[in-house]
């Protein structure tokens, strides 16, 4: 059976009868559980490295502790763009997307916390927690550096009918009802990374922040050392459209780098001084240097950028004070898991944060190919689309 349009079809494959499996809240999930057969669903993809589309693929299956999601909402990330040209290596027929939010179709027979129809946020990041590094206290890196990050690098993507998740009990979190989708979806990602680089920047209560860059995760940083307790949080941007969004998510000044040297303008601001903590959320190996110069000695460099081009990333020299200034520098993969989820949820069911601002643009599953364009381009003064499944 197929729509007019073909997205949300469903293919029965007769040729090929598979085990009986458990009903589901879905009509899909009725049609599976009474013939027994092959359900396909439309994916998002990167073809090759360098082109995208859509493709049939068959409909994932849980293992036992895991669970099949039905999205509701999506968003698309510069990180999209980032593999499909290159910057993890070749894919071939790779389904796209690691930020959304739906509804639960199938738990494995293992998962005691979550059954169908329940709606629920699953992280960008989906560690293995029974590994090393998990119990070592990074789950993000489990089994291997950036080993957590699942989605659209190791297995596919967000961007279907159907989303299978790793280990559903610790990776998925129920939504609470006064949040809407839309709301929930930004948990995902960019509220969970933007805030860790707040966290990891170890911002005292009063002190000094810059964050170099306004995308959805720099805002989501200046929300963060807001959160925080900041005395002053600047914010490097020269988009006009996202310096009055970096207001109003708590930045105090706005430093625009086509108006001069930020690191000069930040030093400026800060009585000759620098800050107490840079935030780096673009992944340029430019905006790296100038947070290493312009934080203070005893500060903290946060990197949350994705550097996705390059062999390397330079430290100024003497900036870094030839290596003895006592500067830190922290990196993190954004954090996962139930845990995670639950607390960023309830900011939002809190009212203390509202990142619904940063959606630019809205468009059906059957155009995702136009919101990642758009990402791509980065035209029309876009922030973040958002992807919507129903």
């Amino acid at each position: 059976m197929t729509n007019d349009q073909g997205v949300g079809s469903v293919v029965i494959d007769t040729a090929e009868p598979s085990q009986f499996v458990t009903t589901t809240s879905t009509v899909e999930g009725l049609l599976r559980a009474i013939f027994g057969r092959c359900i396909r669903m439309q994916a998002f993809v990167m073809e090759e490295l360098g082109s995208v589309g859509f493709v049939d693929k068959d409909r994932p299956e849980p293992g036992p502790n895991d669970a099949i999601l039905r999205p509701t909402k999506g968003l698309v990330c510069t990180s999209d763009v980032h593999t499909v040209h290159g910057a993890i290596g070749e894919r071939e027929s790779l389904t796209l997307g690691h930020e959304v939010v739906g509804v639960v179709d199938e738990a494995g027979d293992e998962v005691s916390n979550f059954e169908a129809g329940d709606r629920v946020a699953v992280g960008a990041i989906t560690p293995d927690w029974g590994s090393a590094a998990a119990q070592d206290g990074y789950p993000s890196q489990s089994n291997q550096a950036l080993g957590g990050w699942k989605f659209a690098n190791v297995k596919d993507g967000t961007f279907a009918e159907y989303v299978h998740v790793n280990e559903a009990d610790a990776n998925l979190a129920r939504i609470p009802d006064g949040v809407s989708d839309e709301a929930a979806v930004y948990v995902t990602d960019m509220m969970s990374t933007g805030f860790m680089g707040a966290e990891h920047a170890d911002i005292p209560v009063g002190g000094t922040v810059a964050v170099f860059a306004q995308g959805p995760v720099g805002l989501m940083a200046t929300k963060g050392a807001r959160l925080q307790g900041a005395g002053q949080v600047i914010g490097v941007e020269t988009v006009p459209e996202r310096q009055d969004l970096a207001r109003q998510y708590g930045a105090d000044d706005i430093v625009d780098f086509a108006e001069g040297d930020p690191v000069e303008q930040i030093r400026s601001l800060t009585d000759g001084e620098g800050v107490d903590a840079a935030i780096e959320a673009l992944g340029s190996a430019q905006t790296f240097e100038q947070c290493v110069a312009a934080t203070k000695p005893g500060g903290t460099i946060s990197n949350i950028g994705y550097h996705g081009e390059g062999d390397t990333v330079p430290i100024p020299r003497e900036e870094w004070g030839v290596g003895m200034s006592d500067k830190t520098i922290r990196t993190g993969l954004c954090p996962g898991g139930r845990l995670r989820l639950r607390r960023l949820l309830r900011l939002l069911d809190a009212e203390r944060v509202d990142p619904t601002h940063m959606t630019t643009h809205r468009f059906p599953f059957s155009e995702a190919d136009e919101a990642f364009r758009l990402m791509e381009t980065k035209e029309e003064d876009v922030i973040k689309p958002l992807v919507e499944f129903e």
